[in-house]
């Protein structure tokens, strides 16, 4: 059964969509947002903040109790999160964001749930 055509889901676009965004909302947001090198995850980080976080933490470290796994998450690492403070946090406060002392490993699923909690209204929010 075809599902109903809603409104995209960026204010004052009329475009219909089956979900979320229209393709033209989602361009204009990924090209606000630049690339990942350009927002810091060049390859500096690459080479030396995730691949040293991820060998240092080859199974997620995720222990928060509603991260659905019961008290810790044993899936392997494949995200090299910035942990406790985020990378924009670090740069403001001069450090080095590339350090690995400052990440910690977690599976897709449980880095996928910090980020949504920790960024109220969406993943992009702050991002423009």
């Amino acid at each position: 059964m075809a599902r109903a055509l809603r409104t995209c889901s960026t204010p004052g676009c009329p475009a219909l969509v089956t979900s979320g965004r229209c393709s033209g909302c989602t361009q204009a947001a990924e090209q606000r947002r630049g690339s990942a090198t350009s927002r810091g995850y060049g390859r500096r980080h690459r080479t030396r903040f995730r691949a040293q976080v991820l060998a240092r933490d080859p199974l997620c470290v995720c222990t928060s109790p509603d991260c659905g796994h019961g008290e810790r998450c044993y899936a392997p690492s494949t995200v090299a999160d910035h942990h406790p403070r985020d990378r924009r946090e670090l740069v403001r406060l001069g450090l080095d964001p590339d350090d690995p002392d400052h990440g910690r490993g977690l599976c897709a699923s449980c880095h996928g749930r910090h980020t949504a909690a920790a960024q109220p209204g969406g993943w992009h929010q702050g991002q423009t």
